[in-house]
């Protein structure tokens, strides 16, 4: 009796400690979730957005004759990802121009007259065309005469087109129905996409089961 008392009390103990490594390994994941992700123009998915692309990496070059370019578009078109990604060339990024009261929007107009004299590059965003969100006439005006480009948000086809070439360069096996189950449940961003999947994947691998919606709810309903 104390021989099985023992062995029973090493087993209790065995997966007691189990359940707390995978309750962290789980923390983890959740964390990685929701952590922002190194925002880049090489990450960036272009969907509809080549052009304007194209004359982003030309507008970053260090001798490149183009000082200033705005990008506009609803939230979740990857404006603020590719802030980010500028602000890495050690560039002026101001975003989101719509916020800026009275007073900024006369410091952002000599800003960029002061920028356009000594041949320094900005970079303006705004959630729509410099004509069209009640500024200064003279800061719109100033905003219209370089590079605009209204970026366009990816469709829920191109988000799952994105998904599934990540999966694949992964060697994850997923049904398309946990694709679909992440467009239609999670949040729609694709950084955040991205980070769920990978998570899911390495649950998967921790736990070693496959990957299935049920495994996908686990893992969402900690976070």
């Amino acid at each position: 009796n104390i021989f099985y008392f023992k062995y029973n009390k090493i087993l209790t103990e065995f997966a007691i400690n189990r359940y707390f490594q995978n309750c962290l390994i789980m923390d983890q994941l959740l964390l990685d979730i929701h952590k922002p992700a190194k925002k880049t123009i090489d990450n960036f998915v272009v969907g509809n957005n080549a052009e304007c692309l194209n004359s982003l990496i030309n507008f970053i070059e260090p001798s490149s004759p183009i000082f200033f370019i705005y990008l506009w578009g609803e939230n979740g078109c990857g404006k603020s990802h590719l802030a980010e990604a500028v602000k890495r060339q050690n560039i002026t990024v101001i975003d989101n121009i719509q916020n800026a009261d009275k007073e900024e929007q006369i410091q952002i107009f000599n800003l960029y007259n002061k920028y356009k004299e000594e041949d320094k590059k900005l970079m303006v965003t705004g959630i729509n065309s410099p004509k069209n969100m009640k500024l200064r006439d003279d800061l719109s005006s100033r905003l219209g005469w370089g590079l605009v480009y209204q970026l366009k948000g990816l469709s829920d086809i191109e988000k799952m087109l994105a998904l599934e070439h990540h999966a694949k360069e992964k060697g994850m096996s997923l049904d398309s129905k946990i694709i679909s189950y992440c467009i239609n449940n999670l949040q729609r961003d694709l950084h955040t996409l991205i980070a769920t999947l990978d998570a899911l994947d390495e649950w998967s691998l921790k736990t070693k089961k496959s990957i299935t919606i049920p495994l996908l709810k686990n893992l969402i309903s900690n976070s």
